[in-house]
């Protein structure tokens, strides 16, 4: 039984993998966004130096211009669940022997899956840029992991928004809402030091700080001193995801 049910997990992981393979223009149009990040405004911020004490400005951008593009990946794939509740096909998974704990969780790494495609093209652009990142093996696959996490959290918060609305139009605008005050109030572009004392509150209570902060110090300062972020993302993916658990049945109501 357990075997059956963690097969489903992989199943949907591999259906997402799948989705993007028929599809690899889907993935070039999502890197656009964050080529001009470290290509454009990357480049302009550290022509102007304004932020000295980081160094090199675009290597310092590159952790949160990955989170940029993937959180938004993450935090829109709710808006699938709406479609699937309209047409009855979530009603059909449901009536499965799979626990809805597993369709959450199992959606929730198809989300993770799908946002990570990021990592690879923005670390890719940035070296292309001249970026100094790790060539550690190591570090690059603990980075990606941590991103799938991270990423994990959001994707079930996006399921948690998703059930509490009911037009598609009505999500996208939410989460268009949420993402760049998640974006801005962290320390992506910019250090925490430098933020006004309320933004500097709020960055405290970002997991998108945590997630950059950990990426920062595997691909940039080549650290593996990521213990308190990691544990940080986790109890927020799992909260994330046990919120998402209970809401599951608003979606089919």
């Amino acid at each position: 039984m357990r075997s059956m049910k963690l097969a489903s997990l992989a199943s949907m992981a591999e259906m997402e993998l799948r989705r993007l393979r028929h599809d690899p223009f889907e993935i070039l149009t999502r890197a656009v966004q964050p080529i001009l990040w470290i290509a454009v405004f990357g480049s302009v911020m550290a022509r102007i130096r304004a932020f000295q004490n980081v160094g090199d400005y675009v290597t310092f951008i590159t952790p949160g211009v990955i989170l940029q593009s993937s959180t938004f990946i993450s935090l829109a794939y709710g808006i699938a669940l709406i479609f699937e509740r309209e047409s009855g096909i979530l009603k059909k998974l449901l009536t499965s022997p799979i626990p809805r704990s597993y369709i959450v969780v199992g959606r929730a790494l198809a989300g993770g899956i799908r946002a990570s495609t990021q990592y690879v093209i923005v670390l890719v652009s940035a070296v292309a840029v001249g970026v100094r990142i790790s060539g550690n093996p190591l570090n690059l696959i603990t980075g990606y992991l941590i991103l799938v996490l991270a990423c994990m959290g959001f994707t079930g918060l996006s399921i948690l928004i998703a059930s509490l609305l009911r037009t598609r139009e009505r999500f996208m605008g939410i989460i268009g809402a949420i993402t760049m005050p998640l974006f801005f109030a962290s320390n992506a572009l910019y250090p925490i030091e430098v933020m006004p004392d309320v933004i500097k509150y709020i960055s405290l209570a970002n997991p998108l700080t945590y997630t950059v902060s950990a990426l920062r110090k595997l691909l940039v300062s080549s650290s593996y001193d990521v213990l308190q972020e990691t544990l940080i993302l986790t109890c927020f993916t799992a909260l994330s995801l046990g919120v998402a658990i209970k809401s599951l049945r608003r979606i089919i109501e």
